[in-house]
């Protein structure tokens, strides 16, 4: 049995080298040669003459037999561009979102409304993530209009190239970001970037400062106004926890925690005073 297994390993390993043997022979011996600079018909032509030698000579082509075409050169976006472009403007989206609207602000305010009150998972995070995301095209609503308008349509008629359609988008988000954007937090960067600046930000001013300095500006600007009204939405809140805890102590009941009696009467509040109301336009307010 054993000496059958070896005969066979080797009538294997010689078959293979024949095999191989015979293909290289069979390449070598019939060079092809494609011309890629030619056209269609020109190679079907020349395929269907030459079909014994046919040769492929790319160096005497300055494109190295490689050629790509615009969409027909009409300077318009073709279909897999366009959902190629689509794809990575969704994965980015979240982050877009997050770092040039206004949801930063508003998702921040919401969340303290909820750990304020003490509901812990009243409203829901679903409920909280869809408000501020409405609100965010609420707010935003005239800005992505001027982008559709000045970057999207252009370049979607092929007017202008990416490059430009970039440029023009970042403009109504320009104009957004410097009403929000406070000079100390734009200084702050531009002297860890090692930039001058003047000592008033005019528009004109604003407009020369990279856009990579003007994000992360405006992103803490964000934080301060939102953990100010964070700062001014718990104010109600303590008081009447202060006040239950008192109570509470006054009374012996030292085993009782105060957040159980308070959390009716801090609902109660808010429902009297028209919460929502009052901290949704306030926070909408603030945008204009």
């Amino acid at each position: 049995m054993t000496i059958f297994k070896r005969s066979y390993c080797a009538l294997s390993l010689i078959a293979a080298v024949i095999v191989f043997i015979a293909a290289m022979t069979l390449f070598v011996g019939k060079p092809t040669t494609v011309f890629a600079s030619e056209n269609n018909s020109d190679m079907i032509t020349g395929l269907s003459e030459e079909t014994d030698d046919v040769t492929v000579d790319a160096k005497s082509d300055s494109t190295n037999g490689l050629s790509i075409t615009y969409n027909n050169d009409t300077g318009s976006l073709s279909t897999p561009v366009k959902a190629f472009l689509v794809l990575t403007i969704i994965a980015l989206a979240p982050s877009i979102l997050i770092m040039l609207t206004s949801y930063t602000r508003i998702i921040i305010v919401l969340h303290f409304i909820r750990t304020a009150i003490g509901t812990q998972s009243s409203p829901p995070n679903q409920v909280l993530i869809g408000l501020a995301l409405f609100l965010t095209f609420f707010i935003m609503w005239p800005t992505f209009q001027e982008v559709n308008e000045n970057a999207i349509q252009p370049l979607d008629n092929g007017d202008i190239t990416i490059e430009q359609a970039l440029e023009a988008a970042g403009g109504p988000l320009r104009d957004f970001m410097y009403g929000q954007t406070q000079e100390k937090d734009l200084h702050l960067f531009m002297d860890i970037d090692g930039q001058e600046y003047p000592k008033e930000m005019t528009l004109e001013a604003y407009y020369e400062v990279p856009f990579t300095t003007v994000v992360p500006a405006f992103i803490i600007s964000e934080l301060r106004y939102a953990f100010i009204m964070g700062f001014l939405i718990y104010i109600p809140f303590i008081v009447i926890d202060m006040v239950v805890a008192s109570v509470l102590m006054s009374m012996g009941m030292m085993m009782l925690p105060p957040t159980t009696i308070s959390l009716p009467f801090k609902i109660l509040l808010f429902i009297m005073a028209d919460g929502w109301n009052l901290v949704i336009g306030s926070v909408v307010k603030t945008f204009y």
